[in-house]
């Protein structure tokens, strides 16, 4: 069972006295003990000489297919788990489902967890969690549809954003929520209001006990102005107590990130800032979909006023093309999946454009959402939505 999370504050006075801080002293006390617990280097971020994907073959074979046996489709979100503990493996990987079976976005309620290695036809994949929209444990505004903001930390907390619709188009979007579940895949918190308004996708700084989230939120007045292209997208910044078989607490939030593009998409519900990638200098990388753009929010972790007007540009344009995933390569570089054309992108901190691999053999547009690199194997792990399968690029 789950405690209440303030029984452990009174035990832990340190905390207790964070809280009762004024917003800004208690942010710089929450988040120096989460940077210490993490390891987290403040320093010049130095990309490699050496490209990271440059010898990866294109247009991999699938490794698996993503559906679940209750038929959910358009895998978007993946991670790869760090640590075993309850239903959680190693080096897996966990993947978000957006569409339910008669492929209606906004209405998929599984994650599916896949080993690496292993192959599974569709309808078979490992359900890690099926979440049931009418038995949460707190307010979900729409419900359940799983989105690309999806992480998992070293204690078992599989965290992942919902952006729920009841029709499958954005005219009946809700602000949704993110979902905290334990390492047995049950929901145990919800969290929504405030600043989180559709939840896109997300990176975490996890130190096990102290989690920091970055989320791409993309409803704000999207649906009110459509079609329009609104500048107002946001990333907002979390910090929060997760410890194993207590709830989980929000101790601190703050918008870091104003002005991002984003609009109602009849194919992708909506487009706007999605992935996120947090480099060894506190440096935040979002990807500017509507724009084809990588921008740079510096300082994510301590800063206290938003980086206004999209953050700061690293590169715009060709051959980004509809950037959607993102996450950070072991050199250092910038990885993008581009939605509109099916290639990966590998872009130097400073704005180089390094190299271009295909991802997908069809070069279709909006096949290519989540991607992650795995520490246990030399590549890419990406999910592809025009077929509903798990893919690995590599040398």
């Amino acid at each position: 069972m789950f405690r209440d999370w303030p029984a452990v504050c009174t035990e832990r006075s340190w905390i207790a006295l964070a809280r009762s801080l004024p917003p800004r002293a208690r942010r710089g006390v929450l988040l120096s003990l989460v940077c210490l617990g993490a390891g987290l280097g403040i320093g010049a971020t130095q990309a490699s000489a050496s490209p990271f994907i440059s010898s990866f073959k294109p247009n991999p074979q699938p490794s698996s297919s993503t559906v679940p046996p209750n038929g959910d489709q358009n895998p978007y979100g993946i991670v790869t788990v760090p640590r075993s503990v309850g239903s959680l493996r190693r080096g897996d990987l966990l993947i978000s489902n957006f569409n339910d079976s008669a492929n209606s976005q906004g209405t998929g309620t599984t994650i599916v967890q896949i080993p690496p290695g292993e192959k599974f036809a569709e309808g078979n994949a490992p359900v890690f969690a099926q979440i049931d929209p009418t038995k949460l444990p707190g307010p979900c505004p729409g419900g359940v549809g799983l989105t690309t903001a999806l992480a998992v930390t070293r204690t078992g907390f599989v965290i992942v954003g919902s952006l729920p619709t009841s029709d499958g188009t954005f005219k009946t979007a809700k602000a949704g929520c993110l979902l905290v579940l334990n390492s047995r895949g049950k929901v145990v918190e919800t969290i929504s209001g405030g600043p989180i308004n559709g939840p896109w996708d997300m990176t975490a700084v996890d130190n096990g006990i102290f989690v920091t989230l970055f989320v791409t939120n993309v409803l704000n007045d999207t649906v009110a102005t459509s079609p329009k292209v609104v500048p107002e997208g946001t990333v907002v910044r979390l910090t929060l107590l997760a410890i194993p078989g207590l709830r989980p607490a929000v101790l601190d939030e703050d918008v870091i990130g104003t002005g991002f593009a984003e609009r109602t998409d009849p194919n992708a519900v909506v487009v706007g800032p999605t992935g996120v990638a947090l480099s060894d200098d506190g440096t935040l990388y979002v990807a500017d979909s509507v724009n084809s753009r990588i921008a740079a929010i510096p300082g994510a972790f301590f800063r206290d006023r938003a980086a206004q007007n999209g953050g700061q540009t690293v590169f715009a344009g060709a051959p980004l093309n509809d950037p959607l995933g993102m996450t950070l390569a072991p050199n250092g570089d910038i990885l993008t999946a581009n939605g509109g054309d099916g290639n990966i992108v590998e872009t130097s901190p400073d704005g180089r454009q390094v190299t271009t691999v295909g991802a997908d053999q069809m070069g279709g547009a909006g096949v290519l959402f989540g991607l992650t690199v795995s520490p246990h194997v030399d590549g890419i792990y990406f999910v592809d939505d025009g077929d509903n399968t798990l893919r690995l690029l590599e040398p």
